[in-house]
């Protein structure tokens, strides 16, 4: 031991190790080696102070406050009991170009428009000869 003066030894009861390294636990304050820093590795009593974390409601991705001692499940249900500002009549729906061939129910993501009669169509019914293309005389390819 040539230098008895430097480091500090960890808090841990069952440790006691000198690190020359410590570091100091946020929530209590006492001084840990790094295999006990963590506040589950030495029980710290104050962690609730620091290990806080807030829930988030899954359907309007609001945070939603958590006093101390009451449970995040059920504060986030109450909050989409009532609360709650979520509507799914306003959800943006994605499907919302619709095909302009009779009898075809089909809708897709992104506009597909012909380009001689420049209807919308689906992915099925895009080329002039599938949808009975009334743009020119005779449908032409460009291929």
């Amino acid at each position: 031991m040539e230098l008895p003066w430097l480091g500090e030894h960890c808090s841990e009861r069952a440790c006691k190790q000198l690190d020359f390294l410590p570091l100091k636990c946020d929530a209590c304050g006492e001084v840990f080696c790094k295999d006990h820093i963590r506040y589950d590795d030495h029980k710290c009593s104050s962690a609730y102070k620091k290990n806080v974390q807030v829930p988030v409601c899954p359907l309007c991705n609001t945070p939603i406050p958590v006093q101390k001692g009451e449970i995040p499940d059920v504060v986030v249900g109450a909050h989409m009991d009532q609360d709650c500002k979520y509507n799914p009549a306003q959800q943006r729906r994605i499907f919302t170009n619709k095909c302009l061939k009779p009898g075809c129910k089909r809708k897709e993501m992104m506009k597909v428009l012909c380009e001689q009669c420049g209807g919308n169509f689906c992915i099925k019914h895009r080329h002039p000869l599938d949808h009975d293309c009334k743009g020119s005389s005779h449908p032409t390819s460009k291929a």
